[in-house]
């Protein structure tokens, strides 16, 4: 340890109302005294002042001396009693410099939204159409998440992965805008074949648990792979499929034709099929008529599949007591030699 290291109490720094105000003081109540040790010495000057011995000394009037200023020395060993009290009390409060971190720990889960844009998603039972309703509430779903993985698949006659699983939301945000009808000329509901692009895309994470959650408003009507033996797949791989059947049964309006009458086209969606899908592997099933119910679905879903976050704090306390208790030291020292010195009464002591 160098030598300036056993002075570094030595600065008036350590009286700095912003530093002061900046500590942990990890005894609090020690400063509550502080206002009252001057209280103290004032109250017990005016009630020992009237009943102190005195001595009837005759001293010619030339002999007296006016008051002077000089006389305020007299206070001063009581003044630095004061200050050794209150650094008595400073060191006692125990004020400290608490550094605190805190890291996060997450089992993230990787998400797959895998959404249908075959021509049946852009009937109009939900506002402005069944796609863009589903896009909006994905939306919010992604920017509710966080320490998770999130991508997207979309099929039709056939299925592609669109973005990869990823941490950035707003990436991820720009992928759901950029979902268009015709970004797959094939027609038809391929349920089968985006099940398994996406176990291919989610067995790619050995860590975290896996879920999908399959939005399609129709049958499976294309594709060569079996949507029941796909979500066998899947729950081997420990998958959970929530799937989700959007918009009405029956007939629901699609646009306007060139005299601008409503066009009807009738919406068969296999509810069977998406609920076995589900059951197979553990997940749920849920029917979306309208953008408020898709809404509430996804809120549920969002409750369901939370990541499991631990929490460590490290706290790194310094204790700075022994810079008052070495001030206290001093006052206290400092005091001693002037009770031996001519500021001191000898008669009053």
């Amino acid at each position: 340890m160098n030598s300036s290291t056993y002075f570094d109490w030595v600065s008036w720094q350590w009286f700095s109302v912003d530093l002061l105000r900046n500590f942990h003081w990890e005894n609090k109540f020690f400063l509550l005294f502080i206002p009252a040790v001057p209280l103290l010495f004032v109250l017990r000057w005016l009630f020992y002042f009237p009943i102190r011995e005195k001595f009837d000394v005759a001293l010619p009037a030339s002999v007296v001396k006016k008051w002077s200023y000089v006389q305020l020395l007299r206070i001063t060993p009581a003044s630095i009693q004061v200050l050794f009290i209150i650094m008595v009390l400073l060191a006692l409060a125990r004020p400290q410099v608490v550094d605190e971190r805190i890291d996060q720990f997450g089992e993230g889960i990787n998400i797959l939204l895998v959404m249908d844009i075959s021509e049946s998603m852009q009937l109009e039972d939900l506002k402005p159409n069944r796609l863009e309703a589903a896009k909006e509430v994905a939306r919010k779903f992604v920017n509710g998440r966080s320490n998770d993985r999130i991508g997207v698949v979309v099929f039709a006659g056939d299925a592609y992965s669109l973005s990869p699983l990823t941490n950035d939301y707003e990436l991820l945000s720009n992928y759901l805008n950029e979902i268009r009808f015709s970004m797959i000329e094939s027609s038809g509901t391929a349920i089968g074949n985006a099940i398994g692009i996406s176990i291919n895309r989610l067995i790619e994470y050995e860590e975290g648990s896996k879920v999908m959650i399959l939005i399609s408003d129709g049958e499976n009507t294309a594709g060569i792979l079996d949507p029941m033996a796909a979500s066998k797949l899947a729950y081997a791989y420990g998958i959970k499929i929530y799937t989700i059947g959007i918009g009405k049964e029956g007939a629901a309006p699609m646009g306007r034709d060139s005299t601008g009458k409503s066009i009807t086209v009738t919406s068969h969606l296999d509810e069977t099929l998406l609920r076995k899908i589900a059951s197979q592997t553990k997940g749920a099933f849920y029917r979306a008529t309208n953008t408020a119910s898709l809404n509430e679905i996804f809120t549920t879903i969002n409750k369901l599949e939370k990541g499991n976050i631990k929490e460590t704090r490290y706290k790194d306390t310094q204790d700075y007591y022994h810079i008052y208790l070495s001030w206290a030291i001093f006052f206290f020292l400092l005091w001693m030699v002037m009770k031996n010195s001519f500021l001191n009464n000898f008669l009053e002591d």
